[in-house]
């Protein structure tokens, strides 16, 4: 039988990420841009530094301390902002691999910017064919835009408005929605396979053939791109996986 699947186990993105230092506007030494992901759900592996993510769902706003050997993730729906007290670098492990370049993530950007794609791609994109200082103030200034946004929703919320977080949901998943066929295609290609590679590998041992076995191998792969700027910091990828 064919072992079916050779991509990374899992089906997973993997990058490393260095979260900014720039100031932020509630006065933070430094922190990322909060969003949230519609259909993945993301890790941190914490290697480096001291911080929090900052989540706000349905279920109220949360505070999680990160340090040094620290594991958390959190499901499709969390809005989440990481804040960094001092050289903060996590190993980012994604669901669905490639999905979140795709488009699953949404920015807390204010409610204008969140009415077509066309003018949330407008409103999120760093250009590439500028000086880095350049981009450094666009991302700055993104960041900081939904920044400003995420600290509206979260002050709403715990103040038992539960209509602008509900508003900035409908809003994401308009947005997406365009864009589902081409995820789903990923999912078969990726998570899904993954996981019927797995039950059929079973279903062979099971009938005592090991044949698959003989059709091991080794991949290795180094990041394919360095300092990119991301949604929370500078970003190692690793897309292939």
């Amino acid at each position: 039988m064919s072992a079916g699947y050779d991509g990374f186990p899992g089906a997973v993105g993997v990058s490393r990420l260095r979260v900014y230092d720039w100031p932020t506007v509630d006065g933070r030494p430094g922190g990322g841009t909060p969003h949230v992901h519609l259909t993945c759900t993301e890790g941190y592996v914490v290697t480096a530094g001291r911080g929090t993510v900052q989540t706000l769902t349905t279920s109220g706003y949360r505070e999680t301390p990160l340090e040094p050997g620290t594991v958390a993730w959190f499901t499709p729906g969390t809005i989440h902002r990481l804040t960094n007290g001092g050289g903060l670098e996590i190993t980012v492990v994604m669901q669905n691999s490639g999905l979140p370049e795709a488009g699953d993530a949404v920015l807390t950007l204010p409610q204008d910017l969140l009415e077509d794609a066309e003018t949330y791609a407008d409103a999120v994109r760093i250009p590439a064919d500028v000086p880095e200082e350049e981009q450094v103030t666009v991302a700055r200034a993104r960041r900081d835009l939904a920044t400003r946004r995420f600290l509206e929703l979260r002050d709403a919320a715990e103040s038992g408005d539960p209509g602008p977080l509900a508003a900035f949901q409908e809003a994401a998943a308009a947005l997406v929605r365009p864009r589902l066929d081409a995820w789903e295609e990923r999912g078969r290609a990726g998570a899904r396979a993954a996981a019927h590679a797995t039950g059929a590998q079973l279903d062979a041992l099971r009938g005592k053939d090991a044949s698959h076995l003989a059709e091991a191998g080794v991949s290795a792969t180094g990041p394919t791109a360095r300092g990119r700027f991301g949604m929370c910091g500078r970003l190692d990828v690793y897309p292939g996986i």
